[in-house]
């Protein structure tokens, strides 16, 4: 196969076809960043649940004098109560499980409450008595919370036993169908890339008819003709990749790096050193998509 002149069809091809190339690398990137950013907030979704799911706690609630639930009689947990649930934390058979628990009275639950809500009208009104004394519980493994959970519900002076780690399910599930969102909304632009390129490519081919049919005279091969086509596509959703490949990097960069682990530093945030896994796929993506779309237009165009 002569490659200078495969080359040369293709420059001229890209210059024949300039705007619509430009409309194939526009659809592309859009579309592959949709891919890189849903890939992306996966990453950050599993560094996120790796980080909280870690140093989730579990909390046994005890009763105060305004709640009367089934294990409350409408008065605050007593001294003997609250001993008994700290004998049990400290006995041999929870031992195993727990790696640490403290105990916060009502004064200590205050305290917190105006720290997080200062500045809120609610503090106002809030009265020490009115919130719940509580152990905190770490667990050497957090998905062994049912253990506490079994043993203290229904205990007197217990209002209720809650894993953190249900509360934290729920923030997830909302990012994940955030994640599968984006990745829907990718696959829609990802085949109206793919019918881009594939109309692309017929027209640049109906626009080189005559030079197709003349080389179908003087014996050039169906590869000889594909390749050129199917170069014009790849180049074209290459560019779009890398563009898109770009782009998710400084995503990452400038918003969640710059931005959010500056300004929201309660969390673990992945790097940018992460997210040079992105750009490989996305740029094998929009290659093999764009080389498929090409092949097949092309060799339907050749059957007419």
């Amino acid at each position: 196969m002569r490659y200078a002149l495969v080359l040369s069809e293709v420059g001229q091809g890209l210059r024949r076809n300039l705007s619509m190339v430009i409309s194939v690398i526009l659809v592309t990137f859009v579309s592959l960043t949709f891919v890189g950013t849903a890939i992306v907030l996966q990453l950050q979704i599993t560094q996120m649940k790796s980080f909280w799911y870690d140093r989730a706690q579990v909390s046994i609630y005890m009763c105060t004098g305004f709640d009367s639930s089934d294990t409350c009689d409408g008065t605050d947990a007593t001294p003997e109560q609250i001993d008994g649930i700290k004998t049990q934390l400290e006995s041999d058979t929870l031992a195993p499980f727990i790696d640490d628990f403290f105990f916060e009275d009502h004064d200590a639950a205050y305290k917190n409450f105006t720290e997080q809500f200062a500045g809120n009208p609610v503090v106002d009104f809030a009265k020490p008595e009115q919130l719940n004394q509580t152990f905190w519980i770490k667990l050497k493994d957090p998905s062994q919370a049912d253990v506490i959970k079994e043993t203290f519900a229904g205990v007197a002076g217990v209002q209720s036993v809650t894993d953190q780690r249900s509360l934290l399910d729920r923030i997830f599930t909302v990012l994940n169908a955030a994640s599968y969102t984006a990745l829907s909304i990718a696959g829609l632009m990802l085949i109206a890339a793919v019918l881009l390129i594939s109309t692309t490519i017929r027209l640049s081919a109906f626009s080189r008819r005559r030079e197709i049919g003349i080389m179908r005279l003087v014996g050039a091969s169906n590869r000889f003709i594909q390749t050129p086509f199917i170069l014009e596509g790849i180049i074209a959703a290459l560019v779009g990749a890398v563009l898109a490949s770009a782009a998710t990097v400084a995503i990452v960069k400038f918003f969640v790096q710059g931005f959010l682990a500056v300004n929201v530093p309660f969390t673990s945030y992945i790097t940018t050193a992460q997210s040079l896994v992105v750009p490989p796929i996305l740029i094998v993506l929009g290659v093999v998509l764009s080389g498929f779309a090409a092949k097949v237009a092309i060799t339907r165009y050749l059957r007419v």
